[in-house]
Parts: C-alpha cells; sequence; structure tokens
C-alpha cells in the first residue's frame, strides 16, 4: 500500500491532486489527524506527512491536508511572521501560482490580488513572463516561484519582474538550487525531456541554479541575499513543520 501511495503521489502531477484533495479534506484530515506534525498554512496537526519527489524521494514533504511541500510551509512562516502580508494593504502579482496559496490569496480584503500564467486555466491573466501585459510600477508584492528554471531568458523575465514591481516593493522568486554549488548549470542545447530530467532534475527544466542565482537577481535591480528562514527555527520545529533547513527562501526587495 506504501509503494503503490508513493507512485500516485509522484506521477499525478501536484495541481491535480490538490483539485482531487478538495472534496476529500475532512476525509483526509480525519484519516491522518495527529499530533507529529503541524501544517502551518491550514492550521492543523498530522500523525505523518507523505513522502514526495521526482526521483530520489524525500520522507514527510507532503502535506496531506494542504499538500504543501517545505518550500510552501516556509514561504508561509515567513509571510506570518515576517511580514504585514496578512494585515496592510497591497497590490499583488502572482506568476503561476500555487493552487493552495491562490484559494486562499484571493480572499484575503486586505490584498488587491492578481494572479498571471501563460498556460493556466485558473489565472486572472493570460500573460508572458516575458513580456508582462501591466504599466511599470504596478505590484507592492511579487510572487514567482518555480518558474524561472523553465525560461531560457531569465535575465529578461527577471527584468519584467523589476519593471512591474513599485520601489519599496519585495517580491519572492524561489527556484530549484544547488547550495553547494556556486556557478549555475544550463545547457540549452539539451532538448530531449528526458535528458533534462537527467541533467536538470525534471524534463521541463532548462536549468539548476547555484548561489550566482542572487548575482542575477542582482543584476536586474532587486536588492537581495540567501536567507535561510528555516534556520530561524528548532530541530525540533523544523521536523514539525516539515522544513528544510538547507533550502533557501530568495526575498527580493526593490529600493
Amino acid at each position: 500500500m506504501k509503494k503503490v501511495t508513493k507512485l500516485l503521489l509522484n506521477k499525478i502531477p501536484r495541481p491535480i491532486l490538490i483539485k482531487l484533495s478538495v472534496w476529500a479534506r475532512p476525509l483526509i484530515y480525519q484519516f491522518f489527524k495527529g499530533d507529529q506534525f503541524y501544517d502551518p498554512i491550514d492550521g492543523r496537526s498530522y500523525r505523518k506527512f507523505l513522502p514526495y519527489g521526482y526521483g530520489k524521494q524525500r520522507e514527510n514533504a507532503l502535506s496531506p491536508g494542504t499538500l504543501s511541500l517545505e518550500r510552501h510551509r516556509q514561504m508561509w512562516l515567513y509571510l506570518q511572521n515576517e511580514t504585514e502580508f496578512f494585515r496592510k494593504n497591497a497590490k499583488v502579482l502572482h506568476i503561476a501560482p500555487e493552487q493552495e496559496f491562490l484559494r486562499k490569496f484571493k480572499r484575503m480584503k486586505n490584498l488587491n490580488y492578481i494572479s498571471a500564467d501563460l498556460f493556466s486555466p485558473i489565472v486572472d491573466v493570460k500573460a508572458d513572463i516575458l513580456d508582462l501585459p501591466f504599466p511599470d510600477k504596478s505590484f507592492d508584492i511579487v510572487f514567482c516561484n518555480h518558474v524561472l528554471e523553465h525560461i531560457e531568458d531569465d535575465a529578461k523575465a527577471m527584468s519584467e519582474l523589476y519593471r512591474v514591481m513599485r520601489h519599496g516593493g519585495w517580491g519572492i522568486f524561489q527556484v530549484p538550487m544547488r547550495n553547494s554549488q556556486e556557478k549555475t548549470y544550463e545547457d540549452f542545447t539539451i532538448k530531449d525531456p528526458k535528458e533534462r530530467q537527467k541533467h536538470f532534475g525534471q524534463y521541463d527544466h532548462v536549468r539548476w541554479y547555484g548561489m550566482d542565482y542572487f548575482d542575477r537577481l542582482r543584476e536586474a535591480g532587486f536588492t537581495t541575499q540567501p536567507n535561510f528562514y528555516s534556520r530561524n527555527y528548532s530541530e525540533e520545529e523544523i521536523q514539525k513543520f516539515g522544513l528544510n533547513k538547507n533550502e533557501i527562501l530568495p526575498v527580493v526587495f526593490k529600493k
């Protein structure tokens, strides 16, 4: 049964899993409720989190209630504890929004929340990140998570994100990173999905970012530095929240 569960979790795309989970949430919670793990996104405790990952799986990665991963819970904790995101009025742009965040953020009365993506059917605006259809300095906050690794011209995408952000604004731009790798590994001649999976960890990725990701963000105009936000928590809290203490939260600012 465990092997079947793992197979389903890793073969079915997370967006579809999230859609299926909406109607099943009460049953899911009853089955997994406990006190070993805590998901700050839904405020519920669970007896276990689920394994997840392409190729090598990470134990206790996927929350049964929100289907959030370590990076989602880290971002939520940052927003909750280090910002006024849930209290202050702000205009927000969310590129390729995570479905659980989209559902929650759209209901927040303090936000003028706009979601955008080139392909997603659930967003407000169909938009190419290389040519965003918004005026300069339109948004106080911009989220763009696990998008840039799909884009060959990531410098252009970053410049567009910078352009539409207001001075004094900020954002979170998460990407797959290898913290031990100084330089980003990319090779645009690799087109075959299986080869991309082999080289970049996923069939539709074009790079693995190294620590020079922050140099690229600074070249686009942002102020930023590596932020190992999960390390603000104790080992017990990291385990309970299902965080990865080596995962960086890339927070950017526009002065």
